[in-house]
């Protein structure tokens, strides 16, 4: 079926192709455009009856199609904007961006790894494969999580990054604390921020545990940061927490994070500025 007897007969020329300033009548006697030189009227019997119909020239099917892709555009924008809102993230790591991505030494290879799981993360869901950022305070851990989270919601991608102590706080807070786990098993990535950072009680490395397993059972990728050093997680020997680095590692691949702690060349870098000032 083409495009002309495809139209409905009951629109009105103006509603399909509307005749502009340098439209002229061909040969044929039907209107044309002035632009691309293409037929907006076509002629159709029905029965003995001639009728004369509206159509689009090329210039008016580019225009439907730049609308289209615009509806589409802001269509994803407003969904790109819901799932952030439900992402959980903290406002600090919104505009996270791997654009914006100091790579030095220390960080160059958990930078490539990333940039890596973004663009295979299909092939990284179906396996279960998440990754653990770990190394000393300040080396950019979070951040890097945090760039990896912005990528996958700007492809439309469902993630949740939040921290175990607000984990902690929130299961605290909920009569229904299976039902608060479902929530964060719903997104394709869960980034859980400051392992270790939690308080050291039974409790609180029971749920860490129920997390951590939920969502491996649930067989869909997790990703960690933490402060702890590898080596101590791996040599554990304290049962509570051994239990809780053995899932981990069961599904993460550790990447290590080195270098001078960006916060504290940043507090430098301010530092600097406001002595420039007040001199």
């Amino acid at each position: 079926m083409n495009v002309e007897s495809a139209l409905p007969l009951n629109h009105t020329q103006d509603e399909i192709s509307p005749i502009k300033d340098g439209d002229f009548v061909g040969e044929d006697g039907m209107i044309r455009c002035g632009a691309c030189g293409k037929r907006k009227q076509f002629k159709i019997k029905i029965g003995n009856l001639e009728k004369v119909v509206p159509c689009i020239c090329d210039c008016r099917a580019a225009e439907l199609e730049k609308e289209r892709k615009t509806d589409e555009y802001q269509q994803r924008m407003i969904t790109i904007s819901r799932m952030k809102t439900a992402s959980m993230m903290a406002n600090k790591y919104q505009t996270a961006s791997f654009s914006k991505y100091k790579v030095r030494s220390g960080n160059k290879r958990a930078y490539t790894m990333s940039l890596k799981y973004v663009e295979r993360f299909s092939e990284m869901k179906k396996k279960n494969q998440g990754l653990l950022f770990y190394g000393t305070v300040g080396t950019g851990k979070s951040y890097t999580a945090a760039c990896i989270a912005n990528e996958l919601l700007q492809n439309c991608t469902p993630v949740i990054m939040t921290s175990f102590v607000k984990i902690l706080q929130d299961i605290q807070g909920t009569k229904d604390e299976a039902s608060y786990i479902q929530i964060l098993n719903s997104a394709s990535l869960l980034i859980i921020d400051d392992l270790g950072a939690e308080r050291s009680t039974d409790y609180a490395l029971e749920k860490v545990y129920n997390v951590v397993d939920s969502r491996i059972r649930a067989g869909k990728p997790l990703i960690l940061t933490t402060n702890l050093d590898l080596s101590d997680m791996l040599d554990c020997q304290d049962i509570r927490y051994k239990r809780v680095y053995d899932r981990i590692f069961e599904a993460c691949y550790p990447v290590q994070m080195s270098g001078e702690s960006f916060r504290q060349m940043e507090a430098a870098e301010r530092f600097d500025a406001m002595e420039a000032l007040l001199k």
